[in-house]
């Protein structure tokens, strides 16, 4: 039965440099405040139209105030997945 070729354990130089540059890449000062801050810009958007009985932040549109207060908290939470 013929011998598989060995794998090769060292990547070229040129990959290892590449690869560890993007994993060690440090955040933006900015990143986490604004993370933290839009989750909590939705949840006060949604508390402000339950507390307001629904007259703020935007009466005209109804129950879409939910799905802004929502989108604006899951765009901070999907930031979460670049945190360091």
């Amino acid at each position: 039965m013929p011998e598989s070729k060995p794998r090769r354990k060292n990547k070229p130089k040129s990959q290892q440099s590449q690869s560890a540059h993007s994993i060690d890449k440090e955040l933006p000062v900015w990143y986490k405040p604004v993370m933290f801050g839009l989750m909590l810009l939705g949840l006060v958007w949604i508390m402000t139209y339950y507390i307001s009985q629904t007259l703020f932040p935007i009466p005209n549109i109804g129950g879409w105030n939910i799905v802004i207060g929502f989108g604006i908290a899951m765009v901070g939470f999907f930031m979460t997945t670049g945190w360091k």
